[in-house]
């Protein structure tokens, strides 16, 4: 990838794509990780002379929704970028070229939502157009975003001089490392609803590895297709014989798979609701299995001990709710208690709960993309990097 250093930024206008897409409550940014993240490749242009105009996307929204507005993050971002402002219209309207025409070294405006252009994910080329009147070089550093061929992503960053930002080079570093030369043994612990999300990332990723640890409600396909019952747990119905393919495969590869000994579950997933500890194959109706049990806990902290290298994306149970969130939390003790492996986190709840573990530091890498990282695994490339190569 052509990346930051190659940029001259003095006296030039940079547009740079960050991945400000974060959780707000009363328009107030509850976690302020991704703009964090940000701050070493927006500082770094700064420094050299640059103006800086910054475009990201906040939700799913269907058109302009004051409920999905950057203001908000705007405000906290100017905690940490004194004097940067908002500029409040969709980036590819006339009214934000002529708000960021004149900005000065120094200076730095993010831009109202890029969804709220109807041409955003459809890659529109006339868009994409009114996005590189904004800048005379773009900065991709949204790799949460890289895995989306969207206007403010790929779209530009082929009608502009193009480089990748601090945090793209950063992430995708240490995700090649687990593609191409991961120190053995190796292991990898998914979790998350469904099979059919990490099918991709499980066949690509079967050859390099040692163990495999399946939790989360996506292990309930797995132990029904071995025979288990698991009650009104959530099951795959259609990815049964896949689950029965992908441990014959990983037999045959000698690679061990570790699913739930026991679980934690309950008739309905509320918080205070009573809960019950069962066998993960033998699971009565009307219960639903919400999280890994403790024995599971163990037995998966055991598996891990003498890992060299691990990659966790997913989380063990239902983690906002708890007290379906102890699994999680255990695996991420377990992980960060590793002594000289390189570990690596993604994915939103995987995340949440190093950072509630306060372990951050602990891991090698925590990926700010959750669906990126998992395609970057998969492919071993993403639209957002083809395009800066």
């Amino acid at each position: 990838m052509r990346t930051l250093r190659q940029l001259d930024p003095k006296g030039k206008r940079v547009l740079v794509r960050v991945d400000y897409n974060v959780p707000i409550e009363n328009g107030v940014v509850q976690d302020e990780t991704r703009i964090q993240e940000s701050l070493p490749t927006l500082r770094h242009l700064l420094a050299g002379g640059a103006s800086l105009v910054l475009l990201s996307h906040l939700g799913r929204p269907k058109g302009p929704d004051p409920k999905y507005s950057l203001a908000p993050v705007a405000e906290a971002l100017a905690r940490h970028l004194p004097g940067a402002r908002f500029v409040p219209h969709s980036p590819g309207s006339e009214e934000a070229y002529q708000a960021v025409r004149s900005l000065g070294p120094g200076e730095v405006a993010l831009l109202e939502n890029v969804r709220f252009e109807p041409g955003e994910e459809k890659n529109d080329p006339e868009l994409a157009a009114r996005y590189a009147r904004l800048g005379d070089a773009f900065v991709l550093d949204a790799f949460g975003s890289a895995h989306r061929a969207h206007a403010s992503v790929v779209g530009v960053a082929r009608l502009l001089p193009a480089y990748a930002g601090f945090l793209m080079e950063k992430e995708v570093r240490a995700l090649s490392r687990l593609l191409h030369e991961p120190e053995r043994p190796y292991a990898v612990v998914l979790g998350g609803a469904k099979v059919s999300d990490k099918i991709g990332v499980i066949e690509s990723l079967l050859p390099r590895i040692d163990r495999l640890l399946i939790g989360g409600a996506m292990a309930f396909t797995f132990l029904k297709a071995l025979g288990g019952e698991v009650g009104k747990s959530l099951v795959e119905e259609d990815r049964l014989d896949l689950a029965r393919d992908l441990l014959k495969r990983a037999e045959g590869l000698g690679v061990r798979v570790y699913l739930p000994q026991d679980v934690v579950a309950a008739t309905e997933i509320a918080a205070g609701v009573e809960t019950r500890v069962f066998p993960a194959d033998a699971i009565p109706v009307p219960y639903m299995g919400l999280d890994i049990g403790p024995k599971t806990q163990e037995a998966f902290a055991e598996a891990l001990k003498g890992m060299r290298t691990v990659f966790w994306n997913g989380p063990m149970g239902v983690f906002e709710v708890p007290p379906f969130d102890q699994g999680t939390l255990g695996v991420g003790r377990a992980i960060a208690a590793l002594e000289g492996a390189f570990t690596v986190v993604g994915g939103g709840d995987s995340v949440a709960a190093v950072n509630r573990l306060g372990l951050k530091e602990r891991f090698g890498h925590v990926s700010t993309g959750g669906g990126a990282s998992l395609e970057y695994l998969e492919k071993g490339t993403l639209p957002g990097i083809e395009v800066l190569e």
